[in-house]
């Protein structure tokens, strides 16, 4: 682990909020079910867009429609599980950062993250357009395709930390 990264993570693990996570009997457990809680939200939610993307519901349920209804419930998913991932984090930073899954977590999340930017900023900019359409546009399909890969490769990735 690089200098500058190993002391930013010792500082998260020493911090105020490493400690109490680390000493408080259950809070470890609660913050995991919260964690859990809200990456069932945010990715049941973007699973969800990403089949209509992929044309499934098409007859049924308008692009935006879909979008308008799940994206709050994307959001309050992430909130979550990012807010109690970084508290989780911060009980055993170093130990968890040396996890050799910990790269393809975060690299896994930062593409998901970088996907949606994208989808947003290009082919989701024209939905209204082709909302109603029978099949949404190729490169929109493309991206449901890389979002549910890579969302798919974070929950392996964090489910690997511990053991590798």
């Amino acid at each position: 682990m690089k200098p500058v990264l190993n002391s930013a993570l010792e500082l998260l693990q020493a911090s105020i909020v490493g400690q109490t996570v680390r000493s408080a009997g259950y809070l470890y457990a609660v913050l995991e079910t919260l964690h859990v809680l809200g990456i069932a939200l945010l990715i049941g939610s973007i699973f969800a867009v990403d089949m209509r993307l992929l044309g499934l519901g098409r007859q049924t349920v308008s692009m935006t429609s879909t979008m308008r209804h799940l994206l709050p419930v994307c959001y309050v998913g992430f909130i979550t599980a990012a807010i109690t991932g970084l508290a989780l984090l911060s009980a055993q930073a170093t130990m968890i950062a040396a996890s050799g899954a910990a790269p393809w977590k975060l690299g896994l999340l930062c593409a998901a993250g970088a996907n949606a930017a994208a989808f947003h900023l290009g082919t989701g900019r024209g939905m209204a357009q082709w909302g109603e359409a029978s099949m949404p546009p190729f490169f929109a399909r493309v991206a449901a395709l890389l979002s549910i890969s890579a969302w798919t490769g974070v929950v392996f990735a964090g489910q690997m930390l511990p053991y590798t």
